[in-house]
């Protein structure tokens, strides 16, 4: 970006520049030794086998799990007729619905079922005790839902010089609670944002919660994985983005943030330890939200909710 690389090194305060099988022989290999005898396990006609396979991955027509399939460990199950309910009603991907059989039907039942079946999501009558296997032995009053793994983007999938408006992107360091991730992939999406992007290791990732707490946002807003939030942030860099911190001792004040009408990158840091050291260094800028005295600190959530709204202002004035 034409002269961002002159601005950077005016603006920055402590931190670094941006860089520029046939059928034949079957005589003969029934001569041959059988080889080593298969585990219990793997012999069909033994009873270790059979055990092993009421807990396998089984398939009944269609290619669709059957009630006795536990759900994948990659996957998350929520459990329970209002959780259930909730989370149809905030459209989170769901692959399978569970019902226990004989299962006393109520208002949540009728309408999770009903939902379930026009969207074409597979309902399956499951025994109790094995709903209490594949929910982990949590309280499921007979209803529970299996939740795939959310399909992450890459950083540099943010880069994009075609999308709509000046790039904005938020990035998360330490948010641990999926209802933050929620409440600002909601914000992102409310106030013109272009993506999220959340570290690999020690951080919310968009579960179930997640995806309620964005109230359907984010079907629309991609959210990234970084291995390395620090690298992904010279990476913006580099692309000609302009990163800045939430931190209680900025360097300014948000109303005077005059890097608002560049592509910019808002670091959040979480409430209690707020921005780590190298993200903090990595940052051009550290922006706080002016308030009153009287109180310590803004949830995460509402920080940035605050500090987009600011921004989606001052681009439009």
């Amino acid at each position: 970006m034409p002269g961002n690389s002159q601005r950077r090194g005016a603006i920055r305060k402590g931190g670094k520049k941006g860089p520029t099988v046939g059928s034949g022989g079957q005589r003969r290999r029934g001569l041959e030794g059988r080889g080593p005898t298969p585990k219990a396990a793997d012999r069909p006609n033994h009873k270790a086998h059979q055990g092993a396979a009421k807990g396998g991955d089984k398939r009944g027509s269609g290619g669709r799990p059957n009630g006795s399939r536990k759900a994948p460990a990659s996957s998350e199950v929520v459990a329970g007729r209002n959780s259930v309910v909730e989370a149809l009603r905030a459209w989170v991907p769901v692959t399978t619905m569970y019902v226990a059989g004989r299962i006393d039907s109520d208002d949540r039942v009728r309408e999770a079922i009903k939902t379930a079946t026009e969207r074409g999501i597979p309902v399956l009558e499951t025994p109790r005790g094995e709903l209490d296997r594949i929910t982990d032995g949590a309280v499921h009053q007979g209803l529970a839902l299996q939740v795939p793994p959310y399909e992450y983007a890459h950083p540099r999938d943010l880069v994009d010089p075609e999308m709509p408006g000046i790039p904005l992107v938020v990035a998360l360091d330490g948010i641990t609670d999926p209802r933050n991730l929620g409440a600002i992939v909601r914000s992102v999406a409310a106030f013109g944002g272009h993506g999220v992007v959340v570290p690999t290791r020690r951080s919310a990732g968009m579960t179930a919660s997640a995806w309620k707490t964005s109230a359907g946002a984010a079907a629309r807003i991609p959210v990234a994985q970084a291995a390395n939030l620090t690298r992904a942030l010279e990476d913006f860099r580099k692309a000609g983005f302009f990163v800045i911190g939430l931190d209680m001792d900025g360097d300014v004040e948000l109303p005077d943030l005059e890097l608002a009408s560049e592509p910019i990158v808002v670091v959040v840091g979480s409430e209690g330890k707020g921005l780590s050291r190298l993200v903090r260094e990595t940052c051009d800028q550290i922006v706080s939200v002016p308030m009153s005295s009287a109180v310590e600190s803004l949830n995460a959530g509402i920080a940035t909710g605050v500090t987009l709204y600011e921004v989606a202002r001052r681009r439009r004035g």
